[in-house]
Order: structure tokens, then sequence, then C-alpha cells
């Protein structure tokens, strides 16, 4: 007979269930499959806080000098590190003692197996909450902010490394007769903005994305330029074909129509609006510390954690919590752009 003593089985450690819960398939977020988000340099930390460092470090002039004159000597970078804490993402499941007496064996399963089976069914509706949670951070980063669900900030990255954010830049894509070229030079400029923001970091191997709403989306697509661009090719089969959420480059940016939640609010990007942002600058991070119990402690952070707590004083539940200690990282907000269509 199954009893709530099952949970006391090495099946159902910290452990298990830590490494069980990473293995129950990733729920696609487009964000956090493009690889723009990386690990820290040095691992994942083993505290609760995240250390980064800043410093003015660009090319400088060397003015000329006489033969067999001592060299101008080269300032000290000045360096700057803050600690910056991560926060936490925690759910729970209840099963209850009543529940688990609907658990029959049948065929070749046993008792212990469905049990199991029900608590990665319980971890999998909670990673989905997880995984929505940190796309909406990534999200946010995007625009050099750290938001909670809530909508609140809880890092504007901007203030916190003293840099600006470029203005909203208007690309008139409502224009129902734009000049010749202009859309091609409004990408040139968001090009040169992010490139020269970033001061040589990522060198030659950066590209440049954007994620647009739908409104911006659909007359970016329908845009002369646009169009004028792949009617000379292959491609231009495509113009034909639905492209709802698809992806194409154009004037150096690879656009991306995004997907977010099917409310268009929850995790999206504002309809008439699009974000710019640098891939293989390294100025994304995404960190994760180790979670609060003993087993735990010093050790390098993973992405999520899960267990089980019992209820001791009646013997009538077992919550399957999860948790996460995230932090999404802009070190380099000047870089990113934006953009509306009217």
């Amino acid at each position: 007979m199954l009893t709530m003593n099952v949970f006391t089985q090495d099946a159902f450690s910290a452990t298990s269930l830590t490494a069980a819960v990473d293995q129950l398939g990733y729920v696609p977020g487009f964000l956090g499959a493009q690889g723009i988000f990386i690990p820290p340099p040095l691992g994942q930390p083993r505290t609760v806080d995240i250390w980064i460092e800043s410093r003015a470090n660009g090319p400088a002039l060397i003015q000329t000098s006489p033969r067999g004159a001592p060299p101008s000597q080269k300032q000290s970078d000045r360096a700057e590190a803050r600690p910056f804490k991560t926060g936490r993402l925690a759910e729970a499941s209840r099963i209850t003692a009543a529940e688990l007496q609907g658990i029959r064996q049948f065929g070749s399963e046993t008792e212990l197996r469905q049990l199991q089976v029900e608590i990665a069914r319980r971890q999998f509706l909670i990673r989905n909450d997880f995984e929505l949670t940190k796309e909406n951070m990534r999200l946010g980063a995007l625009q050099g902010l750290l938001l909670d669900a809530d909508g609140s900030t809880i890092y504007d990255w901007a203030d916190e490394f003293d840099q600006t954010i470029p203005a909203e830049v208007d690309f008139d894509l409502d224009n129902a007769a734009p000049a010749a070229g202009v859309l091609r030079k409004a990408c040139t400029a968001a090009v040169r903005s992010m490139t020269r923001a970033l001061k040589g970091l990522g060198g030659n191997a950066v590209r440049f994305g954007a994620i647009c709403g739908d409104e911006f989306w659909d007359a970016l697509i329908a845009h002369p330029e646009v169009r004028a661009t792949y009617l000379g090719y292959t491609a231009a089969a495509a113009l034909r074909d639905p492209v709802a959420w698809e992806v194409f480059p154009f004037g150096g940016i690879t656009w991306s129509n995004y997907r977010g939640t099917d409310d268009g609010t929850t995790v999206a990007v504002s309809s008439q609006k699009a974000k710019f942002f640098p891939v293989g600058a390294g100025i994304f991070q995404e960190c994760y510390s180790p979670a609060e119990r003993f087993e735990f402690v010093n050790t390098p952070g993973q992405e999520m954690y899960s267990w089980i707590v019992r209820d001791t004083d009646r013997d009538m539940w077992a919550d399957v919590e999860t948790y996460s200690y995230p932090l999404m990282v802009c070190t380099m907000p000047s870089a990113l752009y934006r953009a509306k269509m009217t």
C-alpha cells in the first residue's frame, strides 16, 4: 500500500528531483533559444551576489615624442566592481494523501513509478511558469531593465552603470510614399549606434538583431525597400507565404516578429515597437545562485532546484517545490536601440 513514507526514498531526495527537473524538456522561449544570454565568464556563482566589473578601457591617441625621450605612461584602468543580488523564484504544487489513494497498480507499472510520473507532471507545470518568468526577465534585459512579474523594475541597468539608452527612433513605416533608401538609412543608423556603444566588445563577430511587435512587423515586410530587396532572389517566394513570427535579414539586422503570450501583454513587445540588440558581444548574462539549503551551500548555482516538503504534523500532504535564483544582466545598455513605426 502506498503511504506518505514513500517520499523518504532516494528517488525523491532534493538531489534526485533537481536532476529530474532539468530533464523534463524545455518550454520554448525565443530569447532563451537564440544564444543572446550567456553564463558568467567564470561560471555560475557560489554566492547570492553577482559581482560585475566595469572599466573605461577604450583606446586613446598617443602624442608623438622626440627620439630618446621616455614614453608616455598609459593611465591605469579605473575599474569598479559592484555586487547585485539574484532574485528568488519559488512555486509549489501540493499532493494530498487523498490523491495518492487514487494511485493503483496496473500492468507492469509499480505504485512508485506512478508516483514519480505524477511528481514529474507537477514539476513540468511549474517549469512552464518558470520559463515564462525568465523569458519576461530576458525581454526586460533587452530594454535595459530587470522586471518583476508585476511589471515593477528591480534593476534599471542604465542607471546602475551610469549609461544612456538612445531615444526611441521613428522608422516612419506607416508612410505610404517613403523616400528611396530611407529604411536602409535608418537600419544603418541603428547598427552604427550599437557598434560604437560597444567600444570594440565582440570585435567583428558581433551581429545585430531586432524583435518587433505585430504591427511594426507587418509594416516592415510590406515596405517597398524590403520587397525590392527580395524580389530579385529565390527568397521572393517567401513573400507570398504567411510570415507571422518569422525571421529575415535586412539592412545588417536580423529581424524577428516576436511571439509573446497570446494575450499580447503579459510577455510581449508593444505592437508598434521594435527592440534592437547586439548578439555575440557578451553584454547579456544569465546568472544563477545556489539554493538556500545546506546541501547546496557554496556550490555553483543551477538553473532550477526541486524538492519535496512533507506535512510532518499531520502526514496529510506533500508539496513539490521548485526554486530558481536568477539574474538577467545587461552590462552595456547604451548599446541597445529602440524604434517605433510612427
